[in-house]
């Protein structure tokens, strides 16, 4: 059941590189990877934990770029 689970999140990600041409989605798709192999509950504690404080920064990153440039575009 556990490597069925692993290999569905890994083909999410794999999907999500292939058909999003968002630069945003691909960080996103790419944060599904450490989540894939889930073997301990600590090691899977640990990862939301990380995901969560870097989102937390990137939330704070683009609302001080849209405050300056009044825009979140990337182009």
């Amino acid at each position: 059941m556990l490597l069925v689970f692993s290999a569905y999140l890994f083909s999410i990600v794999i999907y999500g590189f292939i058909t999003s041409p968002n630069m945003a989605k691909d960080l996103m798709c790419f944060k599904l990877i450490p989540n894939s192999p889930i073997k301990r509950k600590y090691y899977l504690n640990f990862v939301i934990a990380i995901a969560a404080t870097e989102i937390a920064i990137r939330l704070t990153i683009v609302s001080s770029i849209y405050r300056n440039i009044k825009s979140t575009n990337i182009k």
